[in-house]
Parts: structure tokens; C-alpha cells; sequence
């Protein structure tokens, strides 16, 4: 299985990183690391998370505040956004139509 970035999920990521940087450059590290086990767990398993909208999961990070919205589509996992929690909810909905 292999897993690709919707262009502005990489991009959320990117900012993520680069805001984490700003604070702590131990934040950034470690932020870094929860989201790449998120992704192998992804990876490995990617039916396991519950359905947030049709067929579009969330896996939640467990120590920040963030949610990784991913879809399969064939052997590829799609991530559709690095997600922030506080932010506006469906804000990601747009992205879907241009897959």
C-alpha cells in the first residue's frame, strides 16, 4: 500500500512542523514522530479508523492536537488533510470533489 499527500495536506503538515519548530524544536521532533506512526499505522491497517464521511477515515493523533483524514483508492491511501482539531470543521470537504 502506498500513501500520497493531497497537496494541502502536505502543506498543513509542513506548517504544523514549521509552527512546533517556532515553540520547542523538541515539539517538532516529536510531532514529526506521531505522525509517521500514524501514518505505518495507517499503512498497515487502513479499514481500522471510523468513517468521519462517506468513505473518509480520521485517526487521531494520541499527544497533539490533530486528526489525519485519509481515503483508500485502489493500492493507494489518499491523506486528505492534516486536520487541526480546533479549526473549522469541513473545511477539508472541497478537496474530496477535486480527487
Amino acid at each position: 500500500m502506498r500513501i500520497e499527500f493531497h497537496p494541502e495536506a502536505f502543506e498543513e503538515l509542513r506548517r504544523a512542523l514549521d509552527w512546533y519548530e517556532g515553540r520547542e524544536s523538541r515539539l517538532r521532533q516529536d510531532f514529526f514522530q506521531e505522525v509517521q506512526r500514524a501514518l505505518n499505522a495507517i499503512k498497515a491497517s487502513p479499514r481500522t479508523w471510523p468513517k468521519l464521511h462517506d468513505n473518509i477515515r480520521r485517526f487521531l493523533l494520541r499527544r497533539f492536537p490533530f486528526g489525519i483524514l485519509y481515503f483508500q483508492h485502489g493500492s493507494k491511501i489518499i491523506i486528505l488533510c492534516i486536520m487541526h482539531l480546533k479549526k473549522k470543521p469541513g473545511y477539508w470537504r472541497v478537496r474530496r470533489r477535486h480527487q
